[in-house]
């Protein structure tokens, strides 16, 4: 079992396969793109697989794959083919924006990856082509429900940004129960590429949860796992659930049971410091888990106690599809 400085348990690897995608959300970059790795800078499938296992060897269960758009990489299925027959390992999930997962479902299936987390901040066309940058709304809608038939544990990750998307929050709550689905509303984070970030948010979670509360009375809060990132409520005679997600506010901090790494193999105990280990030069120097464990290790003991201690002794301004979504 790993537990870090501050006496969390950490199982939950967030495990990046690319930094690239074929979206631009406003969110995430600006509208330009940022500068996507070269294929030679990214953890190679196998330099991946002995990360994977090395932590699982240290007590990671949960892994969620997440990119960039993780379907973009080629090579992702065998790879989640291998990581699915590591012992040890008891959950595969995948953050994706559903895209090009269409011709996936049936393997992914047979393969009991089930949870599946889409990024979709619009159930409007035209708001969602402006906030992707890009013209899928067709076919990431009819994925989400394809997902759905095929009896997968979908979230729909909605990000709330004012101005942009804030009519979504109740057509969502509707979506929830027409579909009997779960859908997240994320606070606004400050890793869209830009050179600055923002001091406050114009939407955070208690006007998110008023704001619902104003045209939807009779919410209650479900029980929530010993570390959701989420705050999550059922509506009386409605089906499905909505949740908040403090991402900005950072009200979670104190379970935090999770770790990240990059694709190009950069260790981050957490998503607001800077990267602490960097594994691709040792893996190609020497791919043996022995030298990789003490510095997982070393990593895990020297955490932030939460986000805004990591934010006051470290400068980001990277997009989140580099650090990881």
């Amino acid at each position: 079992m790993l537990t870090d400085n501050h006496n969390r348990v950490i199982n939950y690897l967030r495990l990046s396969v690319t930094d690239n995608c074929n979206m631009r959300c406003q969110y995430c970059m600006p509208a330009e793109g940022v500068e996507f790795s070269h294929n030679k800078e990214l953890l190679s499938w196998d330099e991946m697989f002995l990360l994977s296992s090395t932590f699982i060897e240290l007590g990671i269960t949960k892994i969620r794959i997440t990119g960039g758009e993780p379907f973009v990489r080629k090579g992702l299925m065998d790879f989640l083919h291998r990581l699915a027959a590591v012992k040890g390992q008891e959950e595969i999930s995948i953050t994706t924006n559903a895209t090009l997962i269409g011709e996936h479902i049936a393997a992914l299936k047979a393969l009991g990856i089930l949870n599946i987390n889409v990024s979709m901040d619009s159930l409007d066309k035209d708001r969602f082509n402006a906030i992707t940058r890009r013209n899928y709304f067709d076919v990431v809608y009819n994925n989400v429900l394809q997902l759905l038939q095929n009896g997968f544990n979908v979230k729909i990750n909605c990000v709330v940004m004012n101005g942009l998307n804030t009519d979504d929050i109740l057509p969502f709550v509707e979506f929830a129960h027409e579909q009997n689905v779960s859908v997240r509303f994320l606070e606004e984070m400050p890793f869209n590429g830009h050179s600055k970030g923002f001091e406050k948010i114009e939407w955070d979670f208690l006007k998110i949860m008023d704001h619902i509360q104003q045209h939807f009375p009779g919410t209650h809060r479900m029980n929530d796992g010993p570390s959701s990132t989420s705050e999550n409520y059922t509506i009386e005679n409605r089906r499905g659930s909505f949740g908040i997600i403090p991402s900005f506010s950072r009200t979670f901090c104190g379970t935090c049971n999770r770790i990240r790494v990059s694709a190009k193999g950069e260790l981050q105990t957490c998503l607001y410091t800077n990267e602490s280990v960097s594994f691709k030069r040792l893996l190609q120097q020497n791919p043996h888990p022995d030298l990789i464990k003490p510095l997982i290790l070393k990593a895990i003991h020297n955490r932030f106690k939460d986000g805004f201690e990591a934010e006051e002794k470290n400068e980001f301004k990277k997009s989140m599809s580099l650090i990881g979504g």
